[in-house]
């Protein structure tokens, strides 16, 4: 049976016979270091088990001697050790002698392997003659017993008819049981997946090892963080390290080689391997390699490979090796890893720098890094350049092969930090050939906008690389151009782009190369898409066409997944699924991580739009997470993240989010998702009532949308930058804003935009209505946010569609004069709302827009309306039931904020159900409607001002609200009202 130390405990304790069943002797083997003692231990302190006499027996200890603990019966002293038993002597009658005891007797009889003759002699005797009721366990280290196979050795003994002989074997832990220990000896943030696979690797498991390492972890400086490379460092238990070394030392000096032989190799080896590495002959390799087994040196680690039990000993060897000696093993090695297949060419570097070989060190650094790349393991490729070319006195032919294939994996790959500081020291060296010096700067170029952000840099790069290349008639200054050709960069316009297209169009047709005509019809078709050209869609069917050559196939996959993204932006939703499709198989096939990860993070954008919310916070996080290493390819998911996080009313953490924790600022985004941000930033700011604030931002971010002169991706920030600049009392710029918009979409096809103008028109009107309290604007204002909601019902866009729904239904109730509800209710809302603040939003004026009419009963106009006529009777029923229906939507989408603000306001124009009792409702110790969903707002993170803005009450009446609710629910804190309501929404 192979068991786990506590399965083989509930095995024993099993076995265990009553006071007078036969007896029963468990052998229990397990390597070095598996927990046998422990077992023995915890056997003996065990409760709830028979209750014999407990022997101790433990073995080559001074003659074997037996320890008792005392009889409870027995007077002692507290703390007193007790007094172990002479030894027993091999021809001494005694009445205990052959087992034989007053009483049934446990024997825990521990490490057998160290028994001398004599010692066995009287184990024998006394396992004999085991009586009724008793039992033993008897514990060894296979690898150590003088006769393998045999505990007691030879020859086998007598045991009684009687006797029921099991055993049992322990076995390492898995990596589940490592997980668990190192849970408890690390921090949570520390006990990494990565820390826990290396940890479980380099200790076979073992527990003893798998403890000594962790504690030697635990104490590294700085503190550990949980990499890998950490784990390495920590460096070899002591106790791990005597052992392997006493093993390793017993052994006569001319068999060490074949164990200093496996350390070098550091992993499972055949025998010819490990003997031609050793460099002993055949016959004299042969004898030591079976010398290293029986001492336990080495072992069999499956059939005819044999290597260290625990893979962490060889670098104990390795150290004990002398250089030279080393050197000559490390040089067999890579020859003997040359002959594997596949050849593993990365070992095989660190063996040829070890031995010495600088020559074919480097020429194998490099096939290992064409292998990684070849295979798609640019992370792999990517490590192993960067540690090489970072290293001083590198030969000038060595750099200039090695630095371009390091960029051209990063720009493929996910991780381009480290990347972009070599590379910027390298292309400083005049001695590279330039068409290397190009080839490396339009790579530098690329990562520094791609992948690092750092557009302004990155263009002038990729400005030098286009120059540099195109002067040595390399078909890379096409790549160069067509680079400068995406439109997605703040600060240069988009006449800029068209410009470089036409460059890169006519450079590729003079380069015959298809890879780089494929290349800038990718970048091509980005450019078209970005400002919506109609013929957009024939040169999309061009870039489809299937081709055998990965290096077109990698090119057209980024052109269809930036196509994809581009589509995302202009709102054509149903072509985004194929376009992602194509684009991500392509991406797979070829090998390139870096824009299949793109696509995945369009992917984020069309589930936002299209209103997929469920988890979608999580698959955010984890895509966050997944590309750490290179946070700015996660910038789509930080601003999903964060406009979920507005909707849902945890502004603190929706700032959080769509600053990107402070690794980019919005304004350094590529363009459509920093006019994104800085909209839904300006919301937020908005909804605090900073309008100053806000209007400031709408004027920074509108500059750099027309500075780039792609006007459909302006529609995310239209709306909230007209209405931030129309509440701030600059009317003038707030049209000018809706009228360059207009301007700039022309006849192109971009319905998100289209839909977004009517919106920022309905705003502007809105707004001015208000202001001037004009019934008759606030209804042309909702004719046009019902143009819009239509628009992005089409899309569809479900979230802009309510938004839409419902600033047409405000308008419609600010329009209306009718008494079509209490008027002391709706007065009491108004009074609630100029109360949280003097500036009102067009949601809050709302209320107050009726507010003479509705208090008196009247439906007369107002007199400065000049007799504008109301909405009729149907209109304002109408727009209370798609307000219901924008409530209902919010809340289906989790849209918590939205829903509260929608409720609210349906709540000031509702009449009083009939029939409903005078005074309040009580609700005993249940929370209110009213009380649940203040407190739903506070755990959002929502001060009292912005709840009292949002449900249209004073900040008083929210204190209170949030007072009952924490009074019903006991809670203690806002924080602690969270927990009682089961979380925050």
């Amino acid at each position: 049976m192979i068991t786990t130390c506590g399965s083989a405990l509930r095995s024993l304790v099993g076995a265990l016979p009553a006071r007078h069943a036969e007896p029963v002797l468990m052998y229990v083997e397990g390597a070095a270091g598996t927990g046998k003692s422990h077992l023995l231990q915890e056997l003996a302190d065990l409760p709830g088990t028979p209750d014999p006499a407990r022997r101790w027996w433990r073995c080559g200890t001074d003659g074997g001697c037996l320890d008792e603990p005392p009889a409870p019966q027995k007077p002692e002293k507290p703390g007193e050790p007790e007094k172990p038993e002479e030894p027993e002597k091999a021809n001494e009658h005694r009445p205990e002698e052959n087992g034989h005891r007053p009483g049934p007797t446990l024997w825990l009889v521990d490490d057998v392997h160290r028994a001398g003759e004599d010692e066995l002699r009287r184990l024998r005797r006394m396992l004999e003659g085991l009586g009724p009721g008793s039992a033993a366990v008897v514990t060894y280290r296979p690898e150590e017993l003088a006769v393998p196979g045999l505990p007691l050795g030879g020859p086998p003994i007598a045991y009684p008819a009687g006797l029921t002989v099991l055993r049992n074997r322990l076995a390492p832990w898995d990596e589940e049981r490592v997980r668990r220990a190192a849970a408890g000896a690390l921090d949570e943030s520390s006990c990494t997946a990565e820390a826990v696979a290396r940890l479980y690797e380099r200790t076979a498991g073992v527990p003893r090892v798998v403890v000594d390492l962790l504690a030697m972890v635990r104490e590294q400086w700085p503190a550990f963080t949980g990499t890998a490379a950490e784990v390495d460092a920590a460096g070899v238990p002591a106790r791990l390290a005597e052992l392997v070394l006493s093993r390793t030392h017993a052994l006569a000096p001319e068999d060490r080689p074949v164990v200093w032989a496996a350390a070098v190799l550091d992993g499972p080896a055949g025998r010819d391997e490990l003997i031609a590495v050793s460099g002993l002959g055949a016959a004299a390799g042969g004898r030591a390699l079976l010398r290293a087994l029986e001492s336990a040196a080495l072992t069999e680690l499956d059939e005819g490979r044999y290597g260290f039990a625990v893979p962490l000993a060889a670098s104990a060897v390795r150290a004990t090796v002398p250089g030279p000696v080393r050197q000559d093993l490390h040089r067999r090695t890579a020859n003997a890893l040359s002959r594997r297949q596949p050849v593993a060419w990365a070992a095989v570097a660190d063996h040829h720098r070890a031995a010495g070989d600088g020559h074919r060190w480097l020429r194998a650094v490099e096939r290992a890094a064409e292998a990684a790349e070849a295979s798609g393991r640019h992370e792999q490729a990517i490590t192993l350049l960067e540690r090489t070319l970072a290293l001083p006195g590198l030969p000038p032919q060595a750099r200039a092969r090695l630095a371009p294939l390091l960029a051209r994996n990063a720009v493929t790959g996910l991780r381009s930090d480290q990347t972009v500081e070599v590379l910027a020291q390298i292309v400083q060296d005049a001695a590279l050939p330039q068409a290397v010096r190009g080839e490396l700067r339009l790579d530098l170029g690329l990562m520094l906008c791609n992948q690092m952000g750092r557009f302004a840099e990155g263009w002038r790069v990729l400005e030098i690389a286009a120059a540099e290349l195109h002067e040595v008639r390399s078909p890379l200054a096409v790549r160069a151009m067509a680079a400068l050709v995406s439109p997605n960069w703040p600060g240069v316009s988009l006449d800029v782009h068209r410009g470089w297209l036409i460059r890169a169009e006519a450079a590729a047709e003079e380069s015959g190369d298809d890879a780089m005509r494929t290349a800038v019809l990718a970048n091509h078709v980005g450019l078209a898409m970005s400002w919506a050209d109609p013929e957009v869609w024939d040169l999309l069917e061009r870039l489809r066409v299937k081709s055998a050559d990965p290096a077109c196939a990698r090119q057209a996959a980024r052109g269809l997944c930036n196509a994809a993204d581009s589509a995302v932006w202009l709102g054509f939703h149903g072509r985004v699924g194929d376009l992602l499709a194509e684009g991500r198989e392509l991406s797979v096939r070829t090998g390139a991580p870096y824009t299949e990860h793109s696509a995945m993070a369009t992917r984020l954008l069309q589930e936002w739009w299209t209103g997929r919310w469920l988890g979608l916070d999580k698959r955010c996080e984890d895509f966050v997470a997944a590309t750490a290493d290179m946070p700015f390819i996660a910038s789509d998911a930080y601003v999903v993240r964060g406009l979920l996080a507005v909707a849902q009313g945890n502004w603190g953490e929706a700032r959080s989010w769509l600053s990107q924790q402070g690794t980019f600022a919005t304004e350094k985004l590529p363009v459509p998702l920093g006019a994104a941000a800085a909209g839904a930033v300006i919301r937020l700011t908005l909804a605090r009532q900073d309008v100053d604030d806000a209007a400031e931002r709408a004027r920074a971010a509108w500059k750099v949308v027309a500075d780039k002169g792609v006007w459909p991706w302006a529609a995310e920030l239209a709306p909230w930058a007209v209405e931030a600049l129309a509440r701030a009392g600059d009317g003038a710029t707030a049209r000018t804003m809706v009228r360059n918009f207009s301007q700039g979409l022309g006849p192109g096809d971009a319905p998100a935009a289209r839909a977004a103008l009517v919106w920022s028109r309905a705003v502007l009107t809105e707004t001015e209505a208000l202001a001037q309290e004009r019934r008759d604007g606030l209804l042309e204002a909702a004719r046009l946010y019902e143009e819009a909601a239509a628009a992005y019902g089409e899309l569809p866009r479900p979230y802009s569609q309510a938004l839409t729904t419902e600033g047409a239904a405000r308008c419609v109730l600010a329009a209306d004069t009718g008494d079509t509800a209490d008027g002391t209710e709706v007065a009491a809302a108004a009074d609630a709302a100029d109360t949280a603040d003097t500036a009102a939003s067009p949601a809050r004026k709302t209320a107050k827009a009726g507010r003479t009419g509705k208090a008196t009963g009247s439906a007369s106009p107002d007199r400065k309306t000049g007799g504008e006529a109301a909405p009729d009777e149907a209109a304002t029923t109408a727009a209370l039931a798609e307000l219901e229906s924008c409530a209902r939507r919010f809340t289906d989408l989790g849209a918590v904020w939205d829903a509260a603000r929608a409720r609210a306001l349906l709540r000031t124009r509702q009449p009083a159900r009939k029939g409903r009792p005078p005074g309040r409702p009580s609700h005993a110790d249940q929370l209110s409607p009213r009380e649940e969903e203040v407190a739903q707002l506070a755990v959002a993170g929502l001060t009292n001002r912005e709840i009292a803005a949002t449900l249209h009450l004073s900040p008083r009446t929210v204190e209170q609200h949030i007072a009952g609710a924490m009074r019903k629910t006991g809670a203690l804190s806002r924080r602690d009202l969270a927990h009682r309501l089961g979380g925050a929404p």
